[in-house]
């Protein structure tokens, strides 16, 4: 049954959107869900085979998300030694990660959004110093990533430094970044030295460290600009208040200019696995449904997107273990708030430029017009993708209708 719902077509029904038919399919696998948190594998698999006679991964955006919990949710019935668990679980080799990861980050305006939100904070503390008393910051810039992934966000700094700069004062622009193995590490130096030989009034220097590594030899130098990145870190320490502690520790340690931040938007801390599962649910139903706005149905881009990211994500989430290690905790932004300003730091009202080039992000970006809405009260619409202002101009939400994705803030040690 399973392997229809990677044959079976879209019908010319599913063009009317059958929002019926989308929430019995979400009422069946929540059915499903209860009766795998009870232990009661039967009735699981009769819901989850009746499931696979009606999802699609072609279908609609409910059906094509359904189709993704149903597998994680048979995983986690069955057990590692069956080859059908090794059928559902077979990770995406990293090509295909990264080429998901890469076609989602073009077409979505989801993790452009993080990450020039984010440089914009870097440039605007950066700005603030190179005209400092006491000689500036006399035009070096050091930012401390700690989940530098591909490195994707860095070009557009670089981009951003190098129209601030003149051939006869060169910026210096020095990244620190931590990633998860030595062949990512290497791939996103070779990228991102090659990016930045194009920018000749651009000194760029990259020093990766695998994530873990102590923070040596990252001592301030003489009027430099120190910013430090958590973009999409935090959450993935598992909510072990343990790590995320001494991590921020760490951080304020550091004595930054800036640090920026910014998290996936919901409520995932949780050792309930009906309350992580209904969380995540509602947050992958929002990215399932926001790929609408993106790509064609058809795209074998959006295809490759849902397998190899959203879905990889799902079926990590619904069969975490003490082996495969916690997923990514997402958290409220007030959590993040509350932890942040007990590690010694203060939040920073974003500025105008900020909200604007948010702004203008969405229209480039998005099908639907944007929509700005401030502390909750709406600017208009609400269809697609949105923009809230939140925490009195302190944070900055990206959202899909009602639905916050994720939240950038920019924070001072106090």
């Amino acid at each position: 049954m399973r392997e229809q719902i990677i044959k079976r077509p879209r019908t010319e029904d599913e063009n009317d959107g059958g929002s019926k038919e989308g929430l019995h399919l979400i009422h069946s696998l929540l059915i499903a869900a209860t009766a795998v948190d009870e232990g009661n594998s039967d009735s699981a698999l009769e819901n989850l085979a009746e499931l696979y006679r009606t999802v699609s991964l072609v279908g609609d955006s409910v059906q094509r998300v359904v189709a993704h919990f149903a597998d994680g949710l048979s995983a986690r019935v069955l057990t590692r030694k069956s080859p059908f668990y090794e059928t559902i679980m077979k990770r995406p080799t990293a090509e295909e990660e990264f080429l998901a990861f890469t076609d989602l980050y073009r077409v979505s305006p989801c993790y452009q959004f993080a990450h020039f939100t984010a440089n914009q904070s870097i440039i605007e503390a950066f700005d603030r110093e190179a005209v400092a008393a006491g000689g500036g910051n006399s035009g070096a810039l050091h930012v401390i990533d700690f989940d530098v992934s591909y490195g994707l966000q860095w070009p557009s700094l670089i981009q951003a430094l190098s129209e601030r700069a003149t051939p006869a004062n060169r910026i210096s622009l020095r990244v620190t970044g931590f990633g998860r193995g030595p062949d990512e590490i290497r791939e996103t130096e070779s990228r991102l030295v090659s990016f930045a030989k194009g920018f000749r009034n651009v000194a760029f220097e990259f020093q990766g460290l695998l994530r873990g590594a102590k923070l040596v030899n990252l001592r301030k130098r003489k009027n430099e600009t120190v910013a430090v990145n958590l973009v999409f870190h935090l959450n993935t320490l598992g909510g072990d208040p343990v790590k995320i502690s001494n991590t921020l520790r760490s951080v304020h340690a550091l004595d930054p200019s800036v640090v920026v931040l910014v998290e996936h938007e919901g409520y995932r801390n949780t050792t309930s696995f009906l309350s992580r599962f209904m969380e995540s649910l509602h947050y992958f139903a929002a990215m399932f449904d926001s790929l609408d706005d993106c790509l064609p149905m058809e795209s074998p881009e959006r295809l490759g997107i849902e397998k190899n990211l959203l879905g990889k994500e799902i079926k990590t989430m619904l069969n975490c273990d003490e082996t495969t290690g916690p997923p990514p905790r997402y958290e409220k932004m007030e959590t993040w708030k509350g932890r942040m300003e007990g590690h010694g730091f203060a939040g920073v009202k974003l500025s105008s430029t900020t909200l604007i080039q948010a702004k203008l992000l969405l229209k480039v970006r998005a099908h639907y017009g944007p929509t700005v809405e401030v502390d909750g009260e709406s600017g208009g619409g609400g269809a697609g993708f949105r923009v809230f202002e939140r925490d009195d101009g302190k944070a900055i939400s990206l959202g899909w209708q009602d639905r916050c994705l994720m939240t950038a803030s920019t924070w001072n040690c106090v």
